[in-house]
């Protein structure tokens, strides 16, 4: 999910940069000068022993409420603020769950329904002023049931209420009956101090990686209280660091000191020499993290600002590689290989996310979606189809993606083993003719089609996505001047926008919030529509029904099976133009101790950063 400040910029300027973007294909020496360019980095270790570690995201949250984490980039502050039942190991992949502030995994029912959790004792939330004389209680049972009724409480705006509604017993009808807290609700108990209870309605597989998500945070009734709408600017929580201060341009999270003792160790996180060797993460095992006492996280959102930041060694530690620099950082695609200059100054990893870019049309708007007019419904479904014809996608992948980009159809992602890679790929050919054959079969032409607004955020880089595609579709007769740009200032005004259903075409990015298809398959469910997380707001009584089914089945063939056919839907009825899994290049500082992770909601990892 991203976000960008916006810039004005003149036309011909824009067209200019795209063109040369798309104009790179050739990835040479880079510059010359470059070669034996050393990076003289400073520690940020000063002389009391004060250790901070500079991290850049390249967007910002807009509120670290855990009720309201639907990003990136409120995750990865949150998940160091508060405490979740369950986290990711740490190096293990495939992503493999762990214990967090549970005690162990949870115990289960034989018929799926009943789970049973133990927290740890003796945990406690930041000292706050929200507690009598500031001082943090103890987390309790109690904590997690009202963190979670708080998504059921219209008050709180929830964008996560739908990882639980319609699962948990009367959990959707104490919402109904007007969201009482003093009511105790059958499926979510604390049966004592230390454990909870959860009682589904039907098995729900997925659960346990719920518990591990931003939104699942474990949040005090006394902050909340005490700070009303303002907590998201206040957070409070008993993970391991304490937010300092928050505003756009940064968060500082400081260590907290009351954090449990908890020794890392590195082989049960999934150490292997020969992939983590590099990084120096062995010289933690046995230590409690959080290691540094400092954690400033930049959000800098231009790619230039940031990339200037990260290579003048003493500012931010940690960066993915801007499209920009692409000639001065590869040596060469196919075997990917970076610069000598960047392997000399740098630590760099880099691999598939577990995730995708993509866009889509919002169906509840009568220009592309369901008016219920069947006539009328089928010349828009024409119209979706064409404009997906005409997405080209190997030039979005040059042009943006350093053309290693994985372009694949529908909206199950390589990153998750229901992925099929045999697949028919007709979804993401570029076929002119064929769109522009849709167009006159269903009745369409210059003077009636209509105007399509492109909203996304601001800045240089949408805007040249905007061109880009707004090129594509000219391929196909579709009048330039009926293509409008709608950006919005930030990442937060536009996600407003996407959850009041303003935004009839629309593109985004989504980071899966655990490995399972169903993740991405929930976008197009239909009682998800907005302000939930199905944005297009597409409503297909046969997808919904086949998902209610695919949804409570345990992983195997069978499952897998009603996954592709959903999947093989979504396509059929071009809602959605899809997809590209990105391949990220990260790179930091070798006086840092880490391996960074953005998949998989990956601020989890920040606890055991250290720094030299």
């Amino acid at each position: 999910m991203h976000r960008r400040t916006t810039f004005r910029i003149a036309r011909h300027t824009v067209e200019l940069m795209l063109l040369a973007l798309l104009l790179t294909a050739c990835y040479g020496s880079g510059d010359e000068s470059a070669q034996d360019k050393v990076i003289n980095t400073v520690s940020t270790v000063d002389a009391n022993g004060f250790k901070t570690y500079k991290h850049s995201m390249d967007g910002t949250p807009t509120t670290l409420d855990p009720v309201q984490a639907a990003t990136v980039y409120s995750n990865t502050t949150i998940l160091n603020i508060f405490d979740t039942l369950y986290s990711y190991k740490y190096l293990k992949r495939p992503y493999e769950i762990k214990p967090n502030l549970a005690t162990a995994m949870p115990e289960v029912s034989d018929d799926g329904l009943t789970y049973t959790i133990h927290i740890k004792p003796g945990v406690y939330f930041h000292d706050d002023p929200s507690f009598p004389e500031g001082k943090g209680r103890e987390v309790t049972a109690d904590d997690f049931v009202y963190s979670i009724k708080r998504h059921f409480d219209p008050k709180s705006r929830s964008q996560g209420a739908w990882l639980w509604s319609g699962k948990i017993v009367g959990l959707d009808e104490w919402k109904k009956a007007g969201s009482d807290y003093s009511q105790e609700i059958e499926g979510l108990k604390a049966l004592d101090r230390y454990t909870i209870q959860i009682k589904l309605k039907k098995p729900y597989p997925q659960l346990i990686y719920s518990l591990a998500m931003g939104f699942s945070s474990i949040v005090p009734k006394e902050a909340v209280a005490h700070y009303g709408k303002e907590f998201g600017i206040h957070p409070v929580g008993s993970g391991p660091f304490i937010l300092k201060s928050f505003d756009t341009s940064r968060a500082i999270l400081d260590k907290n000191p009351n954090f449990r003792q908890e020794p890392l160790d590195i082989y049960a996180e999934g150490y292997d020499e020969a992939k983590h060797g590099f990084t120096g993460i062995k010289a933690l095992h046995g230590k409690s993290p959080p290691f540094v006492d400092r954690i400033i996280i930049n959000y800098i959102h231009e790619t230039a600002a940031r990339w200037n930041s990260f290579t003048k060694g003493n500012e931010i530690q940690y960066t993915s590689v801007p499209k920009e620099q692409q000639n001065s950082v590869l040596a060469s695609i196919d075997p990917l290989t970076l610069q000598p200059w960047i392997e000399k100054n740098f630590h760099h990893l880099f691999g598939m996310e577990a995730g995708f870019v993509y866009s889509g049309f919002n169906m509840d708007d009568p220009t592309f979606g369901y008016t219920g007019d069947l006539n009328k419904d089928a010349m828009n479904k024409a119209l979706r189809c064409a404009i997906r014809k005409a997405f080209n996608w190997d030039q979005r992948n040059k042009a943006f993606y350093f053309g290693l980009g994985t372009v694949f159809p529908g909206v199950i992602t390589p990153a998750v083993p229901e992925y099929d890679p045999d697949m028919s790929k007709e979804s993401i050919t570029l076929d002119i003719e064929g769109a522009k054959k849709l167009l006159a079969d269903a009745g369409w032409n210059v003077d009636n089609l209509p105007t399509l607004e492109y909203h996304t955020s601001g800045g240089i880089t949408y805007r040249q996505f905007f061109e880009q595609f707004r090129g594509f579709l000219k391929k196909i007769g579709y009048p330039v001047d009926k293509v409008k740009f709608v950006p919005y200032p930030t990442f937060g005004e536009f996600n407003k926008a996407l959850k009041n259903r303003e935004t009839p075409y629309f593109s985004l990015g989504w980071g899966l919030d655990y490995p399972d298809a169903e993740n991405t398959l929930q976008l197009f469910y239909g009682p998800n529509e907005s302000p939930g997380s199905n944005n297009f707001n597409y409503k297909n009584p046969a997808f919904d029904a086949l998902f209610e089914k695919a949804r409570i089945m345990q992983p195997g063939p069978e499952r897998t099976a009603a996954y592709r056919k959903l999947n093989q839907m979504v396509v059929d009825d071009c809602v959605v133009i899809s997809g590209l899994s990105r391949n990220r290049i990260y790179l930091w500082h070798k006086n840092v101790i880490m391996l960074p992770d953005r998949e998989i909601l990956g601020g989890f990892f920040m606890r055991y950063v250290d720094v030299k």
